[in-house]
């Protein structure tokens, strides 16, 4: 912690603590009074729980506890495994811990039951599992621009009908051998080499993170998204470079590639509407001083079935809460997996619907904070109204 020398530009109403627990010792954002309902809101990749400072003082205007922390792997939370590659622990990244980690917080913190659980990104995802696996606990979940497919399948009735399942495309291999090659992202992030060299030239850092958000951005005029039809590799093409890179480029090549068209002026210009460079330096320090390979961890266990069976515990179970789904017009992220958002509808029991907000891209809660503090007013008042009144 006495690394982290760069003061947080917080809004007012948002204050900073340290909260140390028997595992992690989590850096906790906070607005609102304590023992009013409480919401918990997980940050994406790469990000910080600072990420949420634009909707936090108006939600817990509402009446709610709002709390964002850095996850394992991020930011200021330590009491996590900062090995290299070769030797990090990933039992400890797995999603059963991620969910963890949200219980061990929560009851940290004095609560029993959370009004609503909000994620965004890989914190969609967190957000997400916390509500399968913990309904008790997660009375709601807000998922923002990365949908839930649902929970995992198993062999089902093999006795009667011990069909060998039908072979797939490999879509990786598919995608090699395109007349333009490319990778996916996730299985790139998920190699030995991504971490490092996302994270040097370290001094060219603030470029690649300023470029990186903006063409995830509304502002991009490369945005354009929409349904693909399958999990093919000619259908995964369509994907801009940050999500199907150019097979031999890294990260910081493909995101360099997507800004020599970009003029800096411009791009620093529309940028600082929604990520000013003050905004911007705080997370160049985190992840300066950290690095990526925490966070980068997540993708390694999410890609890699061996490391997924403790989720096969859910099999067949569905997100029983009330669930909404929020994502920016321009965010590729809706629609990166084929058909997952169409079907929220059959793997969330009580979903409340899909909304897509204009002008917005991937940083949706920080590009128009005004519309999702809208939203997410409106669900919290439809669904814990009940909860509020006990």
């Amino acid at each position: 912690m006495a690394d982290s020398n760069l003061p947080l530009p917080l809004p007012p109403g948002v204050t900073e603590s340290y909260l140390p627990s028997h595992d992690l010792t989590y850096h906790v954002l906070s607005a609102g009074q304590r023992g009013n309902p409480l919401v918990l809101c997980l940050h994406g990749f790469p990000e910080l729980a600072f990420s949420w400072r634009k909707i936090m003082p108006a939600i817990a205007a509402e009446g709610y506890h709002v709390v964002a922390y850095d996850q394992r792997g991020y930011g200021r939370t330590t009491g996590w495994d900062t090995r290299e590659f070769s030797s990090v622990d990933l039992n400890t990244f797995t999603f059963t811990r991620l969910v963890r980690d949200a219980v061990i917080l929560v009851n940290a913190l004095g609560y029993k039951e959370v009004a609503c659980v909000i994620g965004h990104d890989f914190g969609a995802v967190g957000a997400s599992m916390c509500a399968l696996m913990r309904p008790d606990l997660f009375k709601s979940v807000v998922m923002m621009s990365h949908p839930f497919k649902g929970s995992p399948s198993l062999p089902f009735d093999i006795v009667s009908n011990p069909k060998p399942a039908p072979e797939k495309e490999d879509v990786h291999k598919a995608l090699a051998e395109l007349p333009e090659p490319r990778k996916h992202y996730k299985w790139y992030y998920s190699t030995n080499p991504a971490a490092a060299e996302m994270d040097k030239p370290r001094e060219d850092l603030h470029d690649f993170l300023r470029g990186y958000f903006h063409l995830k951005s509304a502002d991009w005029k490369g945005n354009d998204p929409k349904p693909l039809n399958a999990w093919e590799a000619t259908e995964l093409a369509k994907l801009p470079y940050y999500y199907a890179m150019p097979l031999e480029a890294t990260m910081r090549q493909a995101v360099k590639i997507s800004m020599d068209g970009e003029d800096p002026t411009t791009v620093s210009r529309l940028s600082a509407r929604w990520l000013t460079d003050e905004d911007l330096a705080l997370y160049v320090q985190e992840f300066g001083r950290n690095g990526f390979q925490g966070g980068l961890n997540w993708y390694r266990v999410a890609t890699d079935p061996n490391n997924m069976k403790d989720v096969e515990l859910f099999a067949g179970k569905k997100i029983e809460v009330p669930a909404l789904f929020i994502s920016g017009k321009k965010d590729w992220g809706t629609y990166q997996e084929p058909g997952v958002v169409e079907k929220m509808g059959e793997v969330c029991s009580r979903f409340r619907g899909t909304v897509l907000v204009d002008h917005a891209g991937h940083w949706l809660q920080q590009e128009q904070p005004e519309k999702v503090i809208e939203l997410v007013s409106k669900f919290l008042h439809d669904t814990t109204v009940d909860w509020i009144s006990h």
